[in-house]
């Protein structure tokens, strides 16, 4: 009987000090601090607002005292972004946010372990060079995308423009998201029977004598969401508008500055997304290999009132105003 009444007690001692354990890992998981390191690629008001809603979104939900970003710009340089991104490795923080696809490719090449969420990245299986695309990695990387439709795109141009007998095709050649933009709004066009001329930028030097031979050659413009010409809108504005020539934005930032029209998405929300991903990876255990890349879920008709009032453009009703 003695012997039973010792062995209930060592068991019973075994377990409260299971329980004190599990109360101090509790605790431990409900203090924990993150640092999470951002690279965006440029300051841009699409680019700026997608940093900003990721960051709200994970202070929301761990709190203002519980995570800290590192945010850094590469001002446009892809040698920047490795180097910010190799920093954040060597620092070892928590997560990598990785805004647009410069820092997306920076960040895998720095790290195969630190999870890397992407935003503002139109494609990822160009930016990773990926064949045989499902949607998701199987590595440690995931995010979102600001791809917004680009048969709906072309179908705006149709729309505003139906007499457009040449479309050209702004993008830098340097950044391959433009490139399979641009792949995927010519095939829109070859559908419809329009003609039209890619004119490619190497980088913001070539600019000004690309755009101002594209506006002398072609009746509307087409720029997709592009960080190098995101960048110059106030150089293509004063090409397109003296001259006339309209241009179809692939985002609202690029419309807001030169831009007559465009499929707008959310960059805030967009990155709000990105936010909710990186919470579920850091605290809930979710595996960021098998995490799907995640879209915008809606899209918006907006338009330059100003722009339009210069170029003597009327839009439909069912467009939407650029505040």
């Amino acid at each position: 009987m003695k012997k039973r009444i010792v062995s209930l007690l060592i068991v019973m001692a075994l377990g409260l000090i299971a329980l004190s354990g599990c109360g101090e890992g509790a605790a431990d998981s409900a203090n924990k601090t993150y640092t999470i390191g951002v690279c965006q690629i440029v300051e841009h008001p699409a680019l700026d607002a997608a940093t900003q809603g990721f960051k709200d979104a994970l202070t929301a939900k761990l709190g203002e005292g519980n995570v800290t970003f590192d945010v850094q710009s590469a001002q446009g340089e892809q040698a920047t972004a490795a180097t910010i991104c190799n920093g954040f490795v060597a620092a070892d923080v928590d997560l990598i946010l990785a805004n647009a696809t410069a820092p997306l490719q920076a960040a895998a090449a720095a790290t195969t372990t630190i999870p890397i969420l992407g935003t503002s990245v139109t494609d990822y299986a160009t930016a990773l060079e990926f064949e045989g695309w499902t949607g998701k990695t199987g590595r440690n990387i995931s995010g979102t995308s600001d791809l917004a439709p680009i048969d709906s795109q072309e179908a705006m141009l149709k729309e505003l423009f139906p007499d457009a007998s040449q479309v050209g095709l702004l993008y830098c050649t340097a950044e391959p998201n433009s490139a399979y933009q641009i792949d995927l709004f010519s095939a829109a066009l070859d559908k419809d029977g329009i003609a039209y001329k890619a004119y490619g930028i190497a980088d913001s030097n070539e600019i000004q004598s690309v755009v101002t031979t594209a506006a002398s050659e072609c009746d509307v413009l087409y720029i997709p969401t592009d960080n190098t010409l995101a960048n110059a809108t106030e150089t293509i504005y004063n090409i397109v508008v003296p001259a006339g020539v309209p241009v179809i934005a692939g985002e609202e930032g690029i419309c807001s500055g030169c831009g007559v029209a465009t499929l707008s998405i959310s960059y805030y929300d967009l990155g709000y997304t990105t936010g909710e991903m990186a919470y579920e990876i850091l605290v809930n255990g979710k595996d960021i290999s098998s995490l799907d890349v995640q879209y915008a879920p809606n899209v918006t008709k907006k338009y330059n009132a100003d722009i339009c009032g210069k170029l003597g453009i009327t839009v439909p009703d069912t467009y939407e105003v650029i505040e």
